[in-house]
C-alpha cells in the first residue's frame, strides 16, 4: 500500500510541471556607474516578487551591444539597450559590431531617453564639440552604445576619432577617475540625466556641460533627438545645455515564451513607482509610449498586455 501512493504521488507531481518549474530570468545591464544597472536591479527584484516561480540575476557588461549579442545567443532573458545600436543589430551592421542580423530580438518597451552628456574638465577650456580636437576623451566601452552615439556626434560636427589628441575607450567611472586625476580632459556619457558618474565629478570637480547644438543632431536624424539638459542637473551647471538624446529600450529574444515575456512587461508596468525610486530615469518610462517607435518587432507577449491595457489595438 505504501509503495502504491508514493507511486501515485510521484505521478501527481509529474503530471503538474508547470506548477513547479521554476523559470530563470537574467537581466543584463551595464557599468555599475550607470542607470542601467540600478534599474535592471530594480526590475529583477520586481520580477522576483510578481512573477510566480521565477528565479532573477542582474549581469553588469559592457552594455548595448554585448547585451544584445547575449539575448541572441541565449544568455539572457532581458537586456537594456539604445535604439541606435538595436537598429544596427536587426540589421546586421558590421560597423557597429554585429556580423551578422541578430533575428531573435524582440522588443519589450521603450522606456527613457538617454541624454548624450559631453563633460569636460574646467581647466581643459574645452566649451563647444570643435575644442575637441587634439584634446582626450573618453568615448565609451569599445563598440558599446555610448561610443556609437560618440562615432556619430563627432561625424555630425565634422570630426572622427583622428581630430582627437588621444581617445580613451573607457566605461563611466573610470573615465571620471582619469579627469579627477587630470589625465583626461573630456568624456561622453550616454545615460541617463543625473548618472552617478557623472553626478560624482561634477561634485568634486569644476566641469563644464558642452552644448551639442540642434543643428548637429539633425544632421545624424533619428533615432537621435535634439533634447535639453536642464540647468542644476549637475553641480556648477548654472544653465540649460542642448544635446542630443536617443530612446533606450529593454529587449528579449523570440526564445522567451508569450507567457514569460507577457509577465515581464505587466510587472514592470505595474511597478513604475519602483523604477523611479531606483533612479530618476526611472520617472520617464510611460506604458503611453512603451509600445512604439522600436526598430525590431513586439514580442507576442509584450503585444498582449500592450492591447489589454488598450495602448495597441
Amino acid at each position: 500500500m505504501k509503495t502504491r501512493l508514493a507511486v501515485v504521488a510521484a505521478a501527481l507531481l509529474l503530471s503538474a510541471p508547470s506548477a513547479q518549474a521554476q523559470q530563470f530570468v537574467n537581466v543584463l545591464t551595464g557599468g555599475t556607474s550607470g542607470v542601467y544597472y540600478p534599474l535592471g536591479v530594480a526590475i529583477a527584484k520586481i520580477f522576483g516578487d510578481k512573477i510566480p516561480n521565477v528565479k532573477t540575476q542582474v549581469q553588469a557588461t559592457k552594455a548595448s551591444v554585448e547585451n544584445l549579442v547575449l539575448i541572441e545567443r541565449g544568455s539572457g532573458e532581458l537586456a537594456f539597450t539604445l535604439g541606435d545600436s538595436l537598429k544596427a543589430a536587426w540589421e546586421g551592421d558590421a560597423e557597429a559590431g554585429f556580423k551578422a542580423k541578430l533575428g531573435k530580438l524582440r522588443t519589450i518597451a521603450a522606456i527613457y531617453p538617454n541624454y548624450i552628456q559631453l563633460v569636460a574638465s574646467a581647466d581643459s577650456g574645452i566649451k563647444t564639440l570643435a575644442d575637441l580636437k587634439g584634446r582626450s576623451l573618453s568615448v565609451g566601452a569599445p563598440k558599446s552604445g555610448t561610443e556609437l552615439n560618440s562615432r556619430a556626434i563627432l561625424a555630425a560636427a565634422g570630426m572622427s576619432y583622428k581630430d582627437l589628441g588621444k581617445v580613451e575607450y573607457l566605461p563611466f567611472a573610470e573615465s571620471v577617475d582619469l579627469m579627477k586625476n587630470r589625465q583626461l580632459d573630456a568624456t561622453l556619457q550616454s545615460a541617463g540625466l543625473g548618472v552617478a558618474s557623472l553626478r560624482d565629478l561634477s561634485a568634486s570637480s569644476q566641469v563644464t556641460v558642452v552644448a551639442i547644438p540642434k543643428e548637429t543632431v539633425d544632421k545624424i536624424g533619428p533615432p537621435f533627438i535634439a533634447v535639453t539638459i536642464p540647468a542644476n542637473t549637475y553641480t556648477g551647471q548654472g544653465k540649460d545645455v542642448p544635446t542630443a538624446a536617443v530612446v533606450n529600450y529593454l529587449v528579449t529574444s523570440s526564445a522567451v515564451s508569450d507567457d514569460l515575456a507577457y509577465q515581464m512587461t505587466k510587472s514592470i508596468f505595474e511597478s513604475l513607482p519602483e523604477l523611479a525610486n531606483a533612479h530618476a530615469a526611472g520617472k520617464e518610462i510611460k506604458l503611453e509610449t512603451a509600445a512604439g517607435g522600436s526598430p525590431v518587432p513586439l514580442h507576442p507577449g509584450a503585444i498582449r498586455y500592450y492591447k489589454e491595457k488598450g495602448v495597441l489595438k
